[in-house]
């Protein structure tokens, strides 16, 4: 192993160096190739090496990188959060910056229970959420996080906030189909409620599509319909963690939307910066920031970072690049255009058991028969295999969380860059294809001449 002073995720592994990146493109140190179909961690929407966001980032760098955000604000942070209200749906009209999902979500869990407070309701300090979800890796985030991998270390330490099942309609732990199941998975909410008591939680939180910890688990039509009236009956706010899934990456501003819903409160991240800066926010509604205006009028959190001006300016310079170029626009044609290669690849390899997911935001789990879904046991590691196989293919795919416990499953995520072209979109089928290809013929597993 090559001396390193770097805590890498695994501590053994020899990471290719990326020297460059150029849109949907990554390039090591040796000159090899990688096709970024999960953009990285779902977050290079707009592909890598884009000028004109390397121009802004000059730009503000010659006037100022860092102001503190209890003594100054800026250009930077105040266009941003202008761009952000007029991009955003209903009543979103407030951004608190922060420098990660993480920070995103707890910051939007800290302003839920401050709504309350503020209204003088102090009980009010849960906010529950749906096992197999992840919403950040430190404390307060992982508390609501349903990912069993992420959360056991700290059990003692954590809360907890997980309490229903998913809307997996892949593997539905009733056994039924929706609709006409009545989507008791979103009923349960209403149970736990009765049973913790309303007046003790502030708010519900869940991932429009389940990203990480699900493989892009995606409710059917009217389960976030049948959430947000429970929510609305017991006086729990609904937050809408749209760190994965904002800016674009299912097709709308919020993956929300595609619900016909409107949260109180929303995480972004990723996509906001685009890669090119650690950015994320919670965005507020007018009507849960009213109380405290009329009140305190301060939100309690914050970070020395909050509301960076270079980090702003990059923010901004990605949102306009989106805006320009009309690219959200373009999300459906291929969205549909992938879906259909995918399905191709499903009938050649049986091993493929579900596609799942919106825009370019899409899930495969994969099974050890397809017809009763079988997971492969665990010992196999199938998607850490897989991944490494893709990766000498120059195919960047990230792993994510399966299987009805979120432990005894594999799946990937594929969510290119929302600028890839149709050509660039076949080439990436054209490696995972021989990914599969290789895959099943170092693995003895069989392919289906079909």
């Amino acid at each position: 192993m090559t001396q390193t002073n770097l805590i890498k995720p695994m501590l053994e592994t020899l990471y290719p160096v990326i020297d460059y990146g150029k849109g949907v493109y990554l390039y090591d140190k040796t000159g090899k190739e990688y096709l970024d179909a999960s953009s990285g961690a779902i977050t290079a929407n707009i592909g890598h090496g884009v000028e004109e966001i390397i121009e802004a980032m000059h730009e503000q760098a010659k006037r100022v990188s860092f102001v503190y955000r209890s003594q100054f604000t800026s250009e930077a942070a105040e266009n941003l959060a202008k761009k952000i209200a007029e991009l955003s749906i209903g009543d979103l009209n407030w951004s608190f910056f922060v420098n990660s999902g993480s920070e995103a979500t707890e910051t939007a869990m800290k302003i839920a229970i401050q709504y309350w407070q503020e209204k003088g309701i102090y009980t009010k300090n849960k906010v529950l959420s749906r096992w197999m979800s992840y919403h950040g890796i430190t404390l307060g985030a992982l508390s609501m996080s349903g990912h069993t991998g992420r959360r056991a270390r700290f059990i003692p330490l954590l809360e907890d906030f997980p309490v229903i099942h998913p809307p997996y309609c892949y593997r539905c732990p009733y056994n039924r189909e929706a609709p006409e199941c009545g989507y008791v998975c979103a009923q349960e909410l209403d149970t736990v409620i009765k049973r913790i008591g309303a007046e003790q939680i502030a708010a519900f939180i869940a991932e429009p599509i389940i990203g990480a910890s699900g493989g892009a688990i995606t409710p059917p039509k009217d389960y976030y319909k049948v959430i947000k009236e429970i929510c609305d009956k017991n006086n729990i706010l609904f937050i809408a963690d749209e760190v994965m899934t904002g800016f674009g990456r299912t097709g709308p501003m919020l993956a929300c939307e595609h619900w016909d819903i409107e949260p109180d409160i929303v995480a972004l991240g990723k996509g906001m910066g685009a890669g090119y800066a650690p950015i994320a926010a919670a965005l507020v509604s007018d009507r849960i920031m009213e109380p405290i205006l009329q009140g305190s009028k301060v939100v309690m959190s914050g970070h020395t970072l909050s509301a960076n001006p270079q980090s702003c300016a990059v923010s901004l310079a990605v949102l306009e690049y989106l805006d320009k170029n009309e690219i959200m626009k373009e999300i459906d044609e291929k969205s549909t255009y992938i879906f259909q290669r995918l399905k191709v690849l499903q009938k050649m390899f049986p091993f493929i058991g579900d596609i799942r997911g919106k825009g370019l935001m899409i899930g495969l789990e994969f099974v050890e028969n397809q017809a009763n879904k079988t997971p492969f046991p665990r010992s196999f590691l199938f998607t850490q295999k897989l991944i490494g196989q893709a990766e000498k293919c120059g195919l960047i795919l990230y792993p994510a969380g399966a299987g009805i416990d979120g432990v005894n499953g594999d799946a990937i995520l594929i969510a290119p860059p929302l600028t890839i072209t149709i050509p660039e979109i076949d080439e990436l089928v054209k490696r995972l294809h021989e990914t599969f290809q290789l895959f099943t013929a170092n693995n003895l597993i069989k392919e289906d001449d079909a």
